[in-house]
């Protein structure tokens, strides 16, 4: 099928991301979706194993959410959230906080997740500033980490092995310490705080699973240490559950499998079903009260332009209801089972280094892919639309993905990587 006229005569003024674009391969055509089924133009079929970037947690277009979302444009699609507030909205915050461990009262919309950590970072600080407290102003974050592309969030993700190194002598720099994992490095991390920790004013972690550093695995346990010394040190622990958040990791927020409470968390991605855009960043009632005040300076400035778009609030609601009303943790716990027994045979593979699984997250890290562009370009030939990046091929598919369409993913995996 020839390429359609949008696509030949739009595709030299597109700028893709995380894309050399003097080698990247030509982006395929999308025409339409349903449930974990991406259709293209040129009149072949994918199913998706990363769920549009681990967002459509339900599935493309389901039907519940397809509705609410028809009903609130015809509604009101937008209004500014600048002295006004709408049901859609509220109704998310109420909803929101009452899932949330704790006293996680307070929620702050923007629209992605690099930008809701970066508002968790403003909090964080000028929590400490309208408390008169001074020289607390660093953070401290993991190797391995991700939290963002925008310059604040760049500053707190691994220098070294992630995608922004080359803007270290730009950004301020913050401390970027190993993970306390064991013995060892808890006691490395113990020695840390003990120096540095009147300089700190927040620990920033992706609970669980580190996901664009590698898809990462830890305990529960490391979270319970942060929280821990946290409390010891006096420093906010902000937990970033963009990714890990409403399921993925088998259960609805990954901290909750810690049995902790995080000051600040940040939500995102499968917020809407894998919808539209909308990002929350949900404070506890001691840092919002920080805030309170008769001095206009001490209120949060910050404010996106489509802050609480009520569409985007609205299909946030509907899937809400989803989690409420169909059992997507049952099928996620599947989904782990399904996940640990058809990737093993991947483990016997040459060049392969690990197989690992939590949640709807399964994992096959090599020893090395010298051309992940390539290795993509096969799994589209086997129908599966699976990214690689940099030694790792992974799923995570839609929590509603059939067996055969789960089959389908793991066998194209096991046969490129035989190849």
């Amino acid at each position: 099928m020839p390429d359609p006229d949008w696509y030949t005569s739009g595709l030299p003024h597109i700028w893709l991301p995380y894309s050399q674009m003097k080698i990247a391969p030509p982006p395929l055509a999308a025409c339409s979706t349903q449930g974990s089924q991406i259709e293209l133009e040129d009149g072949r079929t994918l199913t998706d194993g990363v769920a549009a970037w681990w967002t459509a947690c339900h599935g493309y277009n389901h039907p519940h959410i397809r509705a609410c979302a028809e009903q609130q444009l015809a509604r009101m699609p937008h209004v500014m959230f600048g002295g006004m507030v709408h049901e859609p909205a509220l109704r998310l915050a109420s909803r929101l906080t009452a899932l949330l461990p704790g006293d996680l009262d307070h929620v702050f919309y923007t629209d992605s997740g690099s930008v809701a950590v970066e508002v968790a970072l403003k909090m964080a600080i000028q929590y400490r500033i309208n408390r008169g407290e001074t020289g607390r102003t660093r953070l401290l974050s993991f190797k391995g980490g991700y939290h963002g592309d925008t310059l604040a969030t760049m500053a707190i993700c691994d220098p070294e092995e992630g995608m922004h190194h080359l803007f270290a002598g730009v950004m301020p720099s913050q401390y970027v310490v190993d993970l306390p994992r064991d013995a060892s490095s808890i006691a490395a991390f113990e020695a840390f705080l003990a120096t540095h920790a009147d300089t700190i004013t927040a620990i920033v972690v992706e609970p669980l699973i580190q996901g664009a550093g590698g898809m990462l695995f830890h305990s529960p346990d490391v979270l319970r240490t942060l929280r821990r010394a946290a409390d010891k040190y006096g420093l906010l622990l902000i937990l970033d559950e963009i990714f890990t958040g409403f399921g993925r990791t088998g259960s609805m927020f990954a901290c909750d499998q810690a049995d902790i409470v995080p000051d600040i968390i940040t939500l995102s991605k499968a917020l809407t079903g894998g919808t539209v855009a909308l990002a929350a960043t949900v404070a506890r009632r001691h840092i919002y009260e920080t805030f309170l005040s008769d001095n206009p300076e001490h209120a949060l400035m910050h404010g996106p332009t489509f802050m609480a778009n009520p569409f985007a609030c609205a299909c946030a609601n509907a899937s809400l209801d989803l989690f409420e009303n169909e059992p997507r943790l049952e099928q996620v716990a599947a989904l782990e089972t399904a996940l640990r027994e058809q990737l093993e045979p991947c483990r016997k593979l040459p060049g392969v280094r690990d197989v690992r699984v939590m949640g709807a997250t399964g994992v096959v890290e090599m020893e090395k892919i010298d051309d992940p562009a390539t290795l993509r370009t096969r799994f589209i030939a086997e129908g599966a639309w699976i990214r690689p990046f940099r030694n790792i091929v992974y799923l995570t598919p839609a929590f509603t993905i059939t067996n055969d369409e789960l089959r389908r993913l793991t066998d194209a995996i096991h046969r490129v990587l035989s190849a």
